[in-house]
């Protein structure tokens, strides 16, 4: 056999192991992959479910519910007597509207200044927010609430107005995010807007913001997530049970002295609040396809 056939054949049977290592590693991936989804939907599926089940009590002989019934979803809203969850649910709801919205202004602002401005303290101000950033929140827990309570937020009717305060006053320190962003817009769009006879807050409003509505759909839920997943805070600064949010009331359900009745419902609860977070997701998805195009064409 000559030395060109011998190099082919060798040639031809290396391509043929590196499809088949191809091959094997494909099924491998997309067998974690299955394995997985799997581990991630089971839980979820499982929750779905037993907020179906007509069993209430916390122990069962099988994993899933074997009857099914909407009283779990009906006594949630209409059985008031012990936990009050429609009032916790619109708490919550009005609390994570105004942050949200809050956090987004903040935000968009203090990291147009950062990316856009030149002042003396900038660099300052950044080392220090960052530093800042790295201690767990968890540490001004304290000293978070006796300042509300000093002020005297800490009162019946006004846990809402502490509770947006609490959650929309740090927010802006979260810009570095958003600045990045920024950091890659050319300043030559601001440079021609501006001869253009554009002030900064036009440069900021009809350029800047256009561009980055993908960035302004993440801090939008992000905004929207923190105080409707909160436990931490929202435990230290509601005092009475007509100011819990969701994450307190869902806590409550588990508690031993209502868990037989409840832990289904708590289950039905889970689902109804992960509704809005599903609405946002919807509603927001279509921004993340926004482009530079968009504030060209404005």
């Amino acid at each position: 056999m000559s030395n060109h056939s011998i190099q082919k054949a060798e040639s031809h049977s290396l391509m043929h192991d590196a499809k088949k290592r191809r091959i094997l590693g494909d099924v491998l991936s997309h067998l974690f992959l299955a394995v997985m989804a799997v581990i991630w939907l089971v839980p979820i599926v499982w929750v779905f479910a037993e907020s179906f089940n007509k069993n209430t009590a916390p122990y069962t002989r099988t994993f899933f519910p074997t009857e099914f019934s909407l009283d779990n979803y009906i006594a949630l809203f209409t059985d008031r007597s012990v936990l009050n969850f429609p009032k916790m649910f619109m708490n919550t709801f009005i609390v994570a509207v105004f942050v949200c919205l809050i956090s987004m202004f903040f935000v968009l602002s203090v990291a147009y200044c950062m990316s856009r401005l030149r002042f003396r303290t900038r660099r300052t101000f950044m080392n220090v927010v960052l530093i800042l950033g790295m201690f767990p929140g968890i540490m001004a827990v304290s000293a978070i609430y006796f300042i509300l309570k000093a002020v005297g937020l800490t009162g019946e009717g006004l846990t809402t107005i502490a509770l947006i305060l609490v959650y929309s006053a740090g927010s802006g320190a979260g810009f570095y995010v958003m600045k990045g962003y920024m950091d890659t817009i050319p300043t030559s769009l601001d440079e021609a807007a501006m001869l253009d006879g554009c002030t900064r807050l036009q440069v900021f409003y009809k350029i800047i913001i256009p561009i980055c509505k993908p960035m302004i759909v993440y801090q939008a839920i992000i905004g929207f997530l923190t105080p409707w997943l909160d436990f931490v805070m929202a435990k230290v600064i509601c005092r009475t049970q007509s100011n819990y949010t969701v994450a307190l009331g869902l806590w409550l359900m588990l508690d031993k002295e209502y868990i037989q009745n409840w832990y289904a419902r708590f289950a039905a609860a889970a689902v109804v609040i992960s509704i809005p977070i599903a609405i946002l997701f919807i509603v927001m998805q279509r921004f993340y396809q926004e482009s530079m195009s968009g504030s060209v064409k404005g």
